[in-house]
């Protein structure tokens, strides 16, 4: 539907058209944000026998983020004296920039989804590790040494993690020949890759929680042991940008993950009658209260742990399951 709009379009009226679709994407990834923590905040209460926020906003306290984000919006902005104030500023940009163009090249539904590149599954993997950059600036530019040991652990953490996610995805790549996300979705019309790929799965969501800072690896931001890591000199709106960031990840991610183990908008046998759009929406929410479980269900490990397990476990797992699928794949294509 998007396509076919754009590509009827005269080219000013296309601009148009992109830069309304962005904007609006603006608002539902904000719209996300807003009442994904709010969600957050309910499971982690419900798991934990409390009630969770109840009294911003009626009942169910729907209002209580909408003041939260007010609240950073007024707050005072303050800059330490010495500080690299270019890079300082700079900072939470660059940690924001990348989350949001990632999103781009993602499938919603068949027929929503802003740019069909070839190459998708690559373009989601390049882009992502920029944030990286936004996190070791700030810990840097802050002239903080909290901030700097968060900063530097930020990026062994991607370092060492990217590389096991990336290794997982190998086994799709070559099962469905292509790195294009809606070949992959196609592939998966009668069978999942969760199913056809559960180690590749199981290593994907330990390295995306990784890669997004979570409990039980939020080593850079370690309040018991670094203060609040490499955001501790930021405040207001800056602070924000760094919690926007990685809350737009994790809609980023939860969407990735639906588009490749869960099948995207592809439904089950004999429930075809059920829209595209709901069958995305079930699949997006279980992996996000995976994600939010985790979080509730796990302690911080220790930063050795951290890398021990990100080397000798999660590398080694990947590379036999890439050796484990080509082998298979080959056999079978022999019959």
């Amino acid at each position: 539907m998007i396509k076919d709009l754009l590509h009827s379009a005269p080219s000013l009226l296309n601009f148009g058209i992109y830069f309304g679709l962005a904007v609006l994407l603006l608002f539902v990834v904000l719209g996300f944000v807003t009442y994904g923590i709010l969600s957050e905040r309910k499971i982690m209460g419900f798991m934990q026998l409390r009630v969770g926020p109840n009294q911003i906003g009626g009942k169910w306290g729907l209002l209580q983020t909408v003041a939260d984000v007010l609240k950073l919006l007024i707050k005072e902005d303050t800059i330490p004296k010495k500080a690299d104030r270019p890079l300082y500023i700079l900072a939470p940009v660059i940690a924001f920039a990348p989350a949001f163009m990632v999103l781009a090249t993602l499938p919603f539904t068949e027929a929503f989804q802003f740019a069909d590149i070839g190459v998708g599954l690559l373009y989601y993997v390049a882009i992502s590790g920029i944030s990286t950059i936004g996190i070791v600036t700030a810990g840097w530019a802050s002239n903080n040494k909290y901030s700097l040991i968060g900063g530097m652990r930020a990026a062994a953490q991607m370092i060492s993690y990217e590389i096991p996610l990336v290794m997982s995805l190998v086994g799709i790549v070559l099962l469905t020949g292509s790195l294009n996300l809606n070949d992959i979705v196609a592939v998966q019309e009668k069978v999942w890759f969760i199913f056809l790929q559960p180690i590749a799965f199981i290593i994907f969501m330990i390295a995306s929680v990784a890669e997004l800072n979570r409990v039980p690896f939020d080593l850079p931001e370690a309040e018991s042991e670094l203060v609040a890591g490499y955001h501790v000199e930021y405040s207001g709106f800056r602070w924000a940008f760094f919690m926007l960031s990685e809350y737009v990840y994790m809609f980023a991610m939860a969407t990735l993950t639906t588009v490749l183990f869960l099948g995207g908008w592809n439904s089950i046998p004999f429930l075809d009658f059920i829209p595209a759009a709901i069958w995305f929406g079930l699949k997006f929410s279980a992996v996000f209260y995976l994600l939010v479980w985790i979080r509730v269900t796990f302690p911080r490990v220790r930063a050795d742990q951290l890398m021990e397990f990100g080397w000798k476990v999660l590398l080694p797992v990947a590379l036999a399951n890439i050796f484990l699928t080509a082998i298979i794949k080959e056999i079978v294509s022999l019959f």
